[in-house]
């Protein structure tokens, strides 16, 4: 199978190409990758595009399309649902939602400071927040995703020996956990964390963005008064 894998759950606009059998982990043809939060809907398409192009194919040879589904902030993750679903309906392929914890513990499980160790993925929430989810030796989501202060992680973690991502970074000194170096899902990891359905032609999941948390722009609740003087 053909494969393109998409992720804007984190501050890296994440897009590449990936071939999936089933005898052997999936690999990697072409990606792009640029850390920028603030240009998730300039350089997604472009990336993909250029991905495809590195990968010596089209779109129309794709067999299915994998994409992060956050958490993430608003704005960026929106982008590449959308972007997703819109290639889905348009070339008529399925899209399958990977939560993006899930492909970032596969990358650090894959590391010797995290091989065969439970762990904690936690990736920047702004707000001094992280969102976070744990995961056992082989992988699997124990608890989680949820969003939190990171003081108040501790008395509602499972057991973990070592963390990941861009907020186990940051908040290094409060979580007092090792630190392994996955900050951002890679597109073999987004693939490899959808594998099982991919291959099984399994239909996928509804396509709903992990938000967690309400937004910070609201609808006004009065009208501003205007007298004539």
């Amino acid at each position: 199978m053909l494969v393109l894998a998409l992720d804007t759950a984190t501050p890296a606009v994440t897009a590449g190409v990936v071939e999936l059998t089933a005898d052997r982990a999936p690999r990697l043809l072409a990606e792009r990758v640029t850390v920028n939060p603030k240009a998730h809907g300039e350089l997604l398409t472009p990336h993909l595009r250029e991905a495809l192009a590195e990968a010596g194919h089209a779109l129309a040879d794709l067999d299915a399309i994998v994409c992060g589904s956050g958490p993430g902030p608003f704005t960026g993750l929106r982008v590449g649902l959308v972007t997703a679903a819109a290639l889905g309906q348009a070339l008529n392929r399925p899209v399958y939602p990977v939560p993006t914890p899930d492909a970032i513990a596969l990358d650090a499980l894959a590391l010797p400071g995290a091989a065969g160790k439970a762990l904690l993925v936690a990736t920047d929430a702004r707000r001094k927040e992280v969102y976070w989810a744990a995961y056992d030796a082989a992988g699997r989501r124990t608890a989680g995703p949820h969003v939190d202060r990171p003081a108040d992680l501790a008395p509602k973690l499972p057991a973990v020996a070592v963390a990941t991502g861009e907020g186990a970074e940051l908040y290094a000194d409060v979580l007092g956990l090792p630190v392994v170096g996955a900050r951002y899902p890679s597109p073999a990891s987004l693939v490899a964390a959808a594998a099982g359905e991919l291959l099984a032609g399994a239909r996928p999941a509804a396509l709903t963005p992990l938000y967690l948390r309400r937004p910070d722009a609201v609808e006004p609740v009065g009208r501003k008064r205007v007298t004539k003087t």
